[in-house]
């Protein structure tokens, strides 16, 4: 293949014949020894690049890294043999929010459906690590991309999706802004040329427009775009209410499970060997996140490679909020092509905090989750640009997120090029959360033309939320109080938290046994202290309600307990 020979040419110019590429069945493999983990990236996207349109498969990146010692995949570090011998139709294996949306679509057909999770809770990882932002599509340009079509159809489900789980969802559109020496007429025609070709509606805004809209824009703005099919969610509440919804359609969840191997004869998996017991399934989705590559692997599937990519978010007390009413981002941080990120912006939240990020670095560390003085700096560097009022002491927390890109930049959702029974919905990075209800659509149609059901009549799309007491009208409240006096004692005063709603989170479909679990359902420690004042609270109410000392109260999952014993 004369593409390969020139491939190594390249990779031997650029890189001095540290790495070379080889055809293997259907993909690429891009072999070869590094200390510098960026610059295996770099060679992982020339490879990539060169194969575009010639192979069936995707890049495999098998250089070998010695640049640091990287830590295995966490597991929850014991076993039981609570799945043993266990037969679903189908094992759903990841519980973000693209596996938990393919768990709860799939309850539409008469399947036994097993979601196995290897943390303690749903979204503890990708998908309660980003912006919550639902994306119009100004990023991508491509019809060709699986993120294209993904995102368009996503984002048109979003409303519905969020009406009948009882999510909060706010369509308030995205401006992206434009220096002041940049036109509105070039404006108009970047708009017809290159969004209407997308079918992204969007409308110029002009200076004085936009300055009455966001006032506290930064001097050097002027014009801009609007994009009104952008919106917020709340990441983890909708990865959460899918999940309870899949459960009261009959799915079971299970989490605390890692998947550590599986049994593959002839081309098809036979069985996946978990920490509680082995699982007979007749199809398995792949929906692994960071840690798809190694699923694939396992089941004898590996025709693409994840190279894990950080970014950080900061979110700002909500004394800031009207700083920005609505979304924004600057042409420089709002189309970073080059850096292979949408550059993030001033995100108004669903709760109305601003947040400020992300930024993109590439990583060998999967679930390195910690955050540095310099990514929040990256972040409020770029963010400056969109609006001079934002400062530092404004934030309440931060956090980082590990996303799961391929070297092609796009999705992996299809059934295995070598196994038959294992279908993948991989290299999920942004805007996977848009994509996520379209990307459940197809992975349920790929099952079922391997697996025949019927309808489920019984399906109940509908889930009724967590009752948010404080922004119910007086009357409403005054009559919950009445019925239920536990909702008015407010244990967080943030957020305005009162202790029926923590008692409600504990008794839901999905198991909540954790102060965070707890937080990540109704907000109780998301303010200014960040759980300073009710987290001692809540700890006590888990410790009562699960008839367990004070001492074994975690804060999430296994070995996060808060208190060591009594001091009086």
């Amino acid at each position: 293949m004369d593409w390969i020979a020139r491939t190594n040419q390249q990779l031997q110019k650029q890189f001095a014949g540290r790495y070379s590429v080889r055809a293997e069945k259907e993909h690429l493999v891009l072999e070869g020894e590094s200390g510098d983990w960026q610059e295996t990236v770099n060679a992982g996207f020339l490879a990539a690049k060169a194969a575009k349109g010639k192979i069936k498969g995707c890049l495999v990146n098998d250089i070998q890294y010695t640049g640091q010692a990287l830590s295995p995949m966490r597991t929850p570090g014991f076993e039981d043999q609570a799945l043993e011998g266990a037969r679903p139709d189908v094992l759903v294996i990841g519980g973000g929010v693209t596996g938990c949306a393919i768990a709860r679509e799939l309850t539409q057909w008469k399947l036994d459906v097993l979601l196995a999770e290897k943390e303690c809770d749903v979204a503890l990882q990708a998908s309660s690590r980003n912006d919550g932002m639902v994306h119009p599509g100004i990023d991508l340009d491509k019809k060709s991309q699986l993120k294209y079509s993904y995102n368009r159809r996503g984002n048109e489900m979003y409303g519905r999706v969020c009406e009948e789980l009882e999510v909060p969802f706010a369509r308030e559109g995205q401006y992206l802004c434009f220096p002041k020496w940049m036109l509105e007429g070039a404006l108009r025609l970047a708009k017809n040329i290159h969004w209407r070709r997308l079918e992204v509606p969007c409308k110029v805004v002009g200076r004085i427009a936009l300055r009455k809209i966001l006032p506290n824009l930064h001097p050097g703005l002027g014009c801009g775009i609007f994009f009104p099919t952008a919106g917020s969610v709340c990441p983890y509440n909708l990865t959460i209410a899918l999940a309870e919804n899949a459960i009261e359609n009959g799915a079971k969840v299970s989490l605390n499970t890692a998947v550590l191997g599986m049994e593959v004869e002839n081309g098809e998996i036979q069985a996946v060997r978990t920490n509680r017991g082995v699982i007979y399934p007749k199809v398995v989705i792949n929906a692994a996140g960071v840690f798809s590559e190694e699923i694939a692997e396992m089941a004898g599937d590996r025709f693409f490679s994840i190279h894990p990519r950080r970014g950080t978010n900061s979110i700002l007390d909500k004394k800031a909020g009207p700083i920005a009413r609505y979304s924004a981002s600057t042409l420089l941080t709002g189309s970073a092509r080059g850096a292979h990120t949408k550059g993030g912006g001033v995100i108004r939240t669903v709760h109305d905090n601003l947040l400020l990020g992300p930024d993109a670095v590439e990583t060998p560390e999967k679930e390195n989750f910690a955050t540095s003085r310099a990514s929040i700096k990256t972040v409020f560097d770029k963010q400056y640009k969109t609006s001079a009022q934002l400062s530092q002491g404004q934030i309440i927390t931060y956090f980082t997120g590990v996303r799961a890109a391929t070297f092609e930049e796009d999705f992996v959702i299809r059934r295995g090029m070598y196994t038959k029974n294992i279908i993948h919905a991989a290299g999920i990075q942004s805007p996977g959360l848009t994509a996520a209800p379209a990307i459940a659509q197809d992975i349920a149609k790929l099952v079922l033309e391997q697996v025949k059901a019927e309808k489920n009549e019984k399906f109940n799309p509908h889930r009724k939320a967590i009752v948010n007491a404080s922004e119910l009208p007086e009357d409403e409240r005054n009559a919950l109080i009445a019925q239920d006096p536990d909702y008015g004692v407010i244990l967080c005063r943030c957020e305005q938290v009162s202790r029926g709603e923590i008692l409600a989170a504990l008794k839901r479909p999905l198991p909540c046994d954790s102060v965070d679990g707890v937080k990540r359902r109704v907000r109780a420690g998301m303010g200014r202290c960040q759980g300073g004042f009710c987290g001692p609270l809540v700890a006590q109410i888990i410790a009562k309600e699960l008839n367990i000392p004070l001492e074994q109260v975690r804060k999430s999952g296994a070995g996060s307990e808060i208190l060591l014993g009594a001091t009086k």
